[in-house]
């Protein structure tokens, strides 16, 4: 679905959350439909005794927050620890600029969560929107998206193109725990937060590549992709085919990149979140 404005939402710790695919995932996310807002639960829900998540891509064991005398803040006091580790990234100090404070390792994961889906939950979006309008070309009988739109995105382009995946990756792992637990508390007890964003780099990564103009229709206030498949798409696809084809196959290297290194850890014999 694509709007007359703006509603971005970046993704990705993946390109944060993740990063260069976490940071993309949530910046260019407001440029989605009316989301379908993702319920964010005030209290932990407990992890069932008899029932840990279950984990096929575990995190390392020094993933344990922090080690000794650099304790990780409580969930509810992490957005200052988390927002200064994240502009402190080599070439992400503009990020300053995009990111909304609050609440923001709770927004990262539920961005990341919904990028899948068909909607995105604008109002739990971890980046502000990006300047300019959505702008399309009107010739004869067909409405196509302008080629000028990737320029809005440059700002966020040059801080995917800074980042190396290996830091994002280790910034990911140091704080990994109170990814877990938003994951958690958003009402997914039984799951593995890092399974699922590989999940989320695979769908991004599964996005087709497009060439020439894509023709859209009108049907009402939003427009949409003519072409049926390209509709039918994920919200995370959408998106990437918005940033257009040069920015689309940036993100995915660097999306690639960040998978390996989230994904190389052994399992544990017996598995469950720290």
């Amino acid at each position: 679905m694509v709007s007359e404005r703006p509603i971005i939402w970046g993704a990705a710790i993946a390109v944060l959350a993740v990063a260069a695919g976490l940071f993309y995932y949530f910046y260019v996310y407001r440029e989605s439909r009316a989301p379908v807002p993702a319920p964010v639960p005030a209290v932990r829900l407990p992890v069932p005794a008899t029932r840990p998540p279950a984990i096929e891509h575990p995190v390392p064991p020094s993933a344990s927050g922090g080690g000794p005398g650099a304790p990780l803040p409580a969930l509810n006091e992490s957005d200052a620890p988390v927002h200064d580790a994240i502009t402190a990234l080599p070439g992400a100090a503009a990020a300053e600029k995009l990111l909304i404070p609050e609440n923001l390792v709770r927004h990262i994961v539920a961005t990341i969560d919904n990028l899948p889906r068909r909607k995105v939950a604008v109002e739990l979006r971890p980046l502000r929107s990006t300047q300019g309008q959505f702008e399309v070309i009107n010739s004869a009988d067909h409405v196509t998206m302008a080629p000028q739109n990737t320029a809005r995105y440059a700002p966020f382009m040059e801080i995917v193109r800074a980042v190396e995946p290996q830091q994002l990756a280790s910034l990911y792992f140091h704080f990994y725990p109170l990814f877990q637990q938003s994951y958690e508390d958003l009402g997914y007890p039984s799951e593995y937060f890092n399974d699922r964003l590989i999940e989320v780099i695979d769908d991004l990564l599964a996005t087709p590549e497009v060439r020439g103009p894509i023709e859209l229709v009108q049907p009402n206030v939003m427009y949409q992709y003519a072409d049926p498949k390209l509709e039918s798409l994920s919200a995370g696809q959408k998106t990437l085919l918005r940033l257009g084809s040069a920015n689309e196959a940036v993100i995915k290297d660097k999306l690639r990149a960040l998978r390996a290194l989230l994904a190389t850890h052994a399992r544990p014999v017996s598995a469950a979140p720290q």
